[in-house]
């Protein structure tokens, strides 16, 4: 199967990709960064990304860092919690993108490693992600990548690559909370 993985960081794209190259997948990586701030953070998780997707050989698809639209999406909902409708609307967005580019580059399946953090509801992200793919004709790929040890591989991977690893998840509004 040709599959675009959303990689939402590198720690967290570790157990994804090796996974779903493993199962025997042709993989294409797919790195959305409108989300992250400030600017400085996003290079240094792009950076993490391309060192990612050069130790397992795959191409990246990395869109042009492009805050001001993040903002616009999402700024009637600043004042939300973390872990509310403004992280359900970001999850969208990113997945939203990754379908777009998946068709773009003819595959036929998206998945996204967002399901390895501990601080995200998984059975959410998996639902928008297949409500996305189905609208365009894609599977998805329904896995929560942290079960199994998923999360504690994850940790152990990025420290044997040195990928850099963030201490929130990049928004502007989870720095201030």
């Amino acid at each position: 199967m040709k599959v675009l993985l959303h990689l939402c960081c590198a720690p967290d794209g570790t157990i994804p990709l090796e996974r779903l190259l493993f199962e025997g997948n042709f993989v294409i990586c797919f790195f959305y960064g409108h989300n992250i701030h400030p600017q400085l953070e996003y290079e240094k998780r792009l950076q993490a990304v391309k060192k990612l997707v050069e130790y397992f050989g795959v191409q990246l698809l990395a869109p042009a860092y492009d805050p001001h639209r993040w903002f616009l999406e999402t700024k009637h909902l600043a004042k939300e919690p973390e872990g509310g409708k403004r992280c359900m609307l970001c999850y969208r967005l990113q997945i939203e993108e990754a379908t777009k580019h998946a068709i773009a580059f003819d595959c036929n399946a998206c998945a996204t490693s967002l399901t390895v953090s501990p601080h995200k509801d998984p059975e959410l992200i998996n639902a928008i992600g297949k409500t996305l793919s189905n609208n365009v004709g894609l599977s998805w790929i329904d896995r929560v990548w942290r079960k199994r040890g998923g999360f504690i591989e994850s940790v152990a991977k990025s420290k044997e690559l040195a990928l850099y690893r963030q201490r929130y998840c990049g928004c502007v509004y989870s720095i201030r909370g």
